[in-house]
């Protein structure tokens, strides 16, 4: 329910909303540049009956074709192609929804099929249908080629090029993440490795302490104050062995542990400062004590760092400790006021304890503010959740530390940087393919027209030199030897009736080379065409 939300508040942003306004601006002005020379055709005088209903139907057909190259840029390409049948002006439209037909279209195999059913389908309805001539067709077809085929390889090749831009662009953020992986195992060795030493230095000397005072403790000629000041001491130094145990735990697993003591409340920890001699008020209502555990140990350690600083800083000043809790949420605020004397001699802070106080509150899921108060004191304020974080494994979002193998099916999914290496290598390949098909495919393609138009146009047309030669002026058509069994296509520029054309066999256009004229059915004159 959750993302269905989240995807009707993006369709109706500012953002969506102007995307949409895009789209139909570009639309409505591709419509206007591909209706353009049908619209100029059709709605010019002098009109033919028909003609204005006739013109209106063919540019609410491109209308149709431009809605459709959104979704089915294909169909699009076939509609432009079809309106070619009954209109030429529609080659002006070929190429365009032929590139946007390569531009977005994810698989090459249907773009294919569509190429050659027009070609089979134009070949049926030229050659069978309408009897047009070989030239007729090789001029279509050559047409097919460079208005449709060409754009489409471009649109593919500029499509490619996309794919490898996002393909760098997602290199390098998972070289980026595999950086900042490398920075954190770094950083968590090091923690590693002081949490050792401190175990190693630290938890020695304190075991030994502690049994030097249990050693004390039960020593016979030890008066009984002593005796208790001694059992005192032992069980300070357990307990600093506890919390130093906590304090290693903390450095090895982030977040995991803790360095509170068990059972101890703020209350406590409020009640302490004021036995020690601070002037704490404190004000916390009673759901506070039924806080997640993060949330409780943030504020605890909130309360305290913020009680440690003002100790420090502002000594005899008045502390201000207050608990809130309103809806889902928890305010934890610490107000010391200036100061009347100076800070207590120390070194110099550097803003560790804030910078990791910081850090845990983050951890819980809430947010920090501290610095100087307007009347010269200083405020430590935080928002914590009030309740448990939402378990986020319905909604697909793993913890970093936990995430897995990125889904291929996922444009959110984390990949890893050999996976993003291969998918930009696999663009590279594409691309350079996709350049030197657009390169080679349109002259292959042309060598294949021609192949096909060639033994057609020239079967039973071909005059060698050699029989021309021998044709003598006055020849009755019937003696001719080696006369060609047909002419070709009288060529729209002849001006002579009675005459035939044949060719040499040139290749690839077989044009008309020898025309020969007859009188009476009388060979009148032989002439070579330049």
């Amino acid at each position: 329910m959750g993302s269905l939300t989240a995807v009707r508040i993006l369709d109706s942003s500012p953002s969506g909303r102007s995307g949409r306004w895009r789209g139909l601006v570009s639309d409505v002005l591709l419509w206007a540049v591909v209706a353009a020379p049908v619209g100029y055709a059709g709605f010019s005088p002098p009109y033919a009956p028909y003609a204005v209903p006739l013109a209106l139907a063919k540019v609410l057909l491109l209308g149709v074709a431009v809605v459709a190259s959104r979704r089915q840029p294909l169909v699009a390409l076939v509609l432009a192609v079809l309106g070619s049948v009954v209109d030429g002006n529609f080659v002006f439209a070929i190429p365009v929804f032929s590139y946007l037909a390569g531009r977005r279209t994810a698989s090459v195999g249907p773009a294919a099929g569509v190429f050659v059913l027009i070609v089979a389908g134009g070949t049926a309805l030229n050659l069978g249908l309408l009897g047009t001539g070989a030239a007729t067709w090789f001029l279509l077809a050559s047409v097919l080629l460079f208005a449709a085929v060409f754009p489409w390889l471009v649109g593919r090749y500029r499509r490619q090029q996309q794919e490898l831009a996002d393909a760098g662009r997602r290199h390098f953020e998972a070289s980026t993440r595999e950086q900042r992986g490398a920075a954190e195992r770094i950083r968590l060795r090091e923690r590693a490795r002081i949490a050792g030493e401190m175990h190693d230095s630290l938890g020695h000397d304190l075991s030994l302490i502690a049994l030097r005072a249990a050693a004390l403790e039960v020593a016979a000629d030890l008066d009984d104050r002593h005796r208790a000041a001694a059992g005192e001491l032992r069980a300070s130094v357990s307990a600093a062995t506890e919390r130093l145990h906590e304090i290693i735990g903390v450095l090895r697993e982030d977040g995991g542990a803790s360095v509170r003591p068990s059972g101890e409340t703020v209350a406590d920890l409020v009640e302490g400062a004021r036995e020690a001699g601070m002037a704490v008020r404190m004000e916390a209502t009673s759901v506070v004590a039924e806080l997640p555990a993060m949330t409780g140990h943030a504020a605890h350690r909130i309360v305290r760092e913020a009680l440690t600083n003002a100790a420090r800083y502002a000594p005899g000043a008045p502390v201000d400790v207050c608990l809130t809790r309103e809806g889902d949420r928890v305010e934890v605020a610490v107000v010391n006021d200036a100061p009347s004397a100076g800070p207590l001699p120390a070194p110099p802070s550097q803003g560790s304890g804030l910078l990791a106080l910081a850090e845990r509150v983050r951890l819980a899921g809430g947010t920090l503010h501290a610095g100087p108060d307007s009347d010269g004191g200083f405020a430590v304020r935080a928002v914590l959740p009030a309740t448990a974080p939402v378990d986020t494994a319905g909604l697909g979002l793993a913890a970093p530390s936990d995430a897995g193998e990125p889904d291929a099916g996922d444009p959110g999914a984390v990949e890893r940087p050999v996976d993003a290496e291969r998918r930009l290598h696999d663009a590279r390949r594409r691309v350079r393919r996709s350049l030197l098909v657009a390169l080679v495919a349109p002259a292959g393609f042309a060598l294949v027209l021609s192949l096909v138009y060639y033994p057609v146009a020239t079967a039973g047309t071909v005059l060698d030199r050699a029989t021309f030669d021998q044709m003598r002026v006055g020849t009755a058509r019937s003696e001719l030897t080696g006369l060609p069994r047909r002419p070709l296509e009288r060529p729209t520029t002849a001006d002579r009736d009675g005459c035939e054309y044949y060719t040499d066999g040139n290749f690839p256009l077989a044009q008309p080379t020898w025309r020969l004229c007859f009188t009476d059915g009388r060979l009148a004159s032989k002439e070579w065409i330049a």
